[in-house]
């Protein structure tokens, strides 16, 4: 077995699946007991700090919330400095702001307007790919910035909420990967 085989093993046998959560017919797929596990940790750790290091990034943009926890240890591990992309009014100070439409309704993001500049190439780190809305609003704050995106990393891809399809045109050949896809 690869490595690559062994750590997508190791992650997929501590993520729970919780049925009927949020909402009935919808199974959540939990990855707290991945948190918890030391080793699946650092596994998920080493392997977001990796892609990161081979897209040349020189900063991570980690989605609220778990993408914070995600992305700022392998911000750490990658040698790079982290950013959160918060939901609209948690920054103090300057902001940059992005809206972006969900399934019923709209939000917003933003990132603190002096964190991102001019020759940095940012990967975008969250948990779950699922429509893709979040991480396409992400990608434009990103270059509203005047940053450039060195990709989206993932621990999991919804396959069949099509997000990968929606991010297609704003990563504009930015590469998106995702540690396991269900």
């Amino acid at each position: 077995m690869t490595e690559l085989a062994e750590v997508t093993t190791l992650l997929l046998s501590r993520i729970r699946d919780v049925a009927d959560h949020p909402e009935p017919g919808v199974m959540f797929k939990d990855i707290t007991p991945l948190l918890a596990d030391p080793a699946a940790f650092t596994a998920l750790t080493d392997a977001l700090a990796e892609l990161t290091v081979r897209h040349g990034a020189t900063k991570i943009v980690g989605l609220e919330a778990r993408g914070f926890i995600l992305g700022a240890p392998a911000a750490v591990r990658a040698g790079v400095g982290f950013i959160p992309v918060r939901k609209a009014g948690k920054l103090p100070g300057a902001t940059l702001s992005q809206a972006y439409d969900l399934e019923y309704g709209s939000a917003e993001i933003e990132v603190h307007a002096e964190d991102l500049a001019v020759g940095d190439r940012v990967m975008v780190i969250d948990d779950v790919l699922a429509t893709g809305g979040t991480a396409e609003a992400s990608l434009q704050l990103i270059r509203r910035t005047g940053a450039q995106v060195a990709g989206v990393a993932v621990l999991m891809e919804l396959s069949f909420l099509a997000g990968r399809q929606r991010l297609e045109s704003a990563l504009a050949g930015a590469p998106l990967e995702a540690l396991i896809t269900v």
